[in-house]
């Protein structure tokens, strides 16, 4: 029998949001996964690199699965938390944590990597890219596209403005790599489905994923959580949908 509400809040309002690790929403949400596997396509690329760049590696959890580790290995994260959990992951790997802020410049010469990889970046800064690929040198990423769980967003703060839901555009991407000088050479997107089964999934969510409602707590959103919480329990799974698009582009050698 399903918790109560308070119940559900409490325990998803008290546990660990540090590091990417979704864990925790096993058997409470589900999201489908983008047809290209990028975990793998990353690690098949890192295996072939000499020197490789992950930028806002957030806990390390992806990196770290990496097969083979190239010679020279580096990643970066700005969130306190995340840098010392990417830390603990990623030195037994050989790779280099370095805390950044994620703004420009990156703290790297130019040309210094031949391969330079993220996955959900919050901003991709793609002069910096192209200025630390080595000639003939790739960026490869998987990104959060438009609109992406827009349902739980307008949920708690209601119609967001076109363009709110036109920033993150795969062609927005693909036109500022190639002004950086880069040529793109795969481009894709998919619309995924994503479910929430219970209140906690999408407190945890929420608390996981801090630019979706700015300023999230659970107090202030108390009712609209309550309201929910009715929805889901009378009609089952809140359903909302993801976007991701795959980029890949090249430093002219």
């Amino acid at each position: 029998m399903m918790r109560s509400f308070e119940e559900l809040v409490a325990e998803a309002d008290s546990v660990s949001v540090d590091g990417w690790d979704f864990s925790w929403l096993d058997g409470r949400a589900t999201e489908q996964r983008p047809s290209w596997g990028y975990q793998r396509a990353m690690g098949e690329r890192w295996a072939r690199a000499s020197a490789a760049l992950d930028i806002q590696t957030g806990g390390g959890e992806v990196l770290a699965a990496a097969p083979v580790v190239p010679p020279v290995a580096v990643a970066t994260e700005s969130w306190p938390p995340n840098v010392a959990k990417a830390t603990r992951l990623l030195h037994p790997r050989g790779i280099v944590l370095v805390a950044d802020q994620d703004d420009p410049p990156l703290p790297f010469a130019d040309a210094a990597f031949d391969l330079v990889t993220s996955r959900h970046p919050v901003r991709t800064w793609w002069d910096e890219i192209a200025r630390v690929l080595q000639p003939g040198g790739t960026y490869f990423s998987q990104q959060v596209g438009p609109a992406s769980v827009f349902e739980v967003v307008e949920y708690f703060l209601g119609p967001q403005p076109e363009r709110s839901r036109r920033g993150r555009h795969p062609d927005d991407a693909c036109k500022a790599a190639e002004a950086a000088g880069l040529e793109v050479v795969d481009l894709r997107a998919e619309t995924l489905r994503t479910e929430f089964f219970d209140i906690g999934a999408v407190v945890y969510f929420l608390r996981k994923v801090i630019w979706m409602v700015p300023g999230f707590t659970v107090e202030q959103y108390r009712e609209r959580l309550r309201e929910l919480d009715r929805q889901i329990r009378g009609d089952g799974p809140f359903v909302a949908h993801t976007t991701r698009f795959l980029i890949e582009a090249r430093r002219a050698g």
